[in-house]
Formats: C-alpha cells, sequence, structure tokens
C-alpha cells in the first residue's frame, strides 16, 4: 500500500512563509513526477508546482517567484516553501505523485494523493 503523509500547513499572515512536506511510503519503485496542488473553496483544484525525478519544475504563473518547490529521490519526501503568502494562497493543499509499483514483475505506474494540509494567510 502506497501512501502520501503531508505537514506544513495552518495559519500565517500576509507576507508570512509556511514550508509544506509531503513523504511516500510503501513499496516503490520509482518516482517520476510530484507535486503540489491546491483547491481554495468554490474552486476548482489547480497545478501550484512539480518537479520531476530528474530536478526539473513547472510553478503556475501565480506563485513563480515566491514558492519553491523540491525533492529528496533518496527519501522519496517532496518540499514546497512558499514565501511572501497572500490571502489568495488560502486553500487546501494536496501533494500528489506518480508512483511506480513492481506488481508481478511488471512495473505499474498509479496517480497518488495526500489528504491535504489547510493554508490560511489571514490577518
Amino acid at each position: 500500500q502506497v501512501q502520501l503523509v503531508e505537514s506544513g500547513g495552518g495559519l500565517v499572515q500576509p507576507g508570512g512563509s509556511l514550508r509544506l512536506f509531503c513523504a511516500a511510503s510503501g513499496i516503490i519503485f520509482s518516482i517520476n513526477v510530484m507535486g503540489w496542488y491546491r483547491q481554495a473553496p468554490g474552486k476548482q483544484r489547480e497545478l501550484v508546482a512539480d518537479i520531476t525525478s530528474g530536478g526539473s519544475t513547472n510553478y503556475a504563473d501565480s506563485v513563480k517567484g515566491r514558492f519553491t518547490i523540491s525533492r529528496d529521490n533518496a527519501k522519496n519526501t517532496v518540499y514546497l516553501q512558499m514565501n511572501s503568502l497572500k490571502p489568495e494562497d488560502t486553500a487546501v493543499y494536496y501533494c500528489h505523485a506518480d508512483i511506480q509499483r513492481e506488481i508481478r514483475r511488471a512495473v505499474v505506474s498509479g496517480d497518488y494523493w495526500g489528504q491535504g494540509t489547510q493554508v490560511t494567510v489571514s490577518s
């Protein structure tokens, strides 16, 4: 069984910083892309940032220059450093990973999601 467990959300004032953490556990063959999505009330889930196993990154325009995604391949973890937070960053943040598992000598890919962590930016 593969799981993604997140931590690091909370309440922060505008202009503040938070760091989100997500770890994948279970029997994992490899992980391709890891990333963070967010969903605000009444809105669709949107990509915040993602990173490949080789370190290539992709950011939503709204967070470029403020957020930094990184990962530790050896630990199957991904981080999101969020600086200069704005009220519009308020949302539930979800970790996502494209994980490959070995099942009966075949490598099978699947999309996995964390349970979500609340980020609230408010004075």
